[in-house]
């Protein structure tokens, strides 16, 4: 996204001066292909760190879901 245009002689060290494109003025890149790809990879720790991550959501949505029942006075 950023070009190096040119170098600017202001000072005795030469300083770098870069142009910033925003992505949807950018050349559009090639895509990759998803059918070609593989299944990807988790070691042990990736599939534990998840399994984590989706116990502490369920836990949240729970602890969330008993907060609003006992603000409507179900519970």
């Amino acid at each position: 996204m950023t070009t190096m245009t040119e170098s600017l002689q202001l000072d005795p060290a030469p300083r770098r001066v870069y142009q910033v494109l925003h992505p949807l003025d950018d050349a559009a890149e090639a895509k990759v292909d998803l059918d070609r790809l593989g299944p990807m990879r988790l070691t042990r720790t990736v599939k534990a760190c998840l399994y984590i991550l989706r116990g502490y959501l369920i836990l949240m949505s729970a602890l969330l879901a008993m907060h609003v029942l006992q603000l409507a006075g179900v519970i």
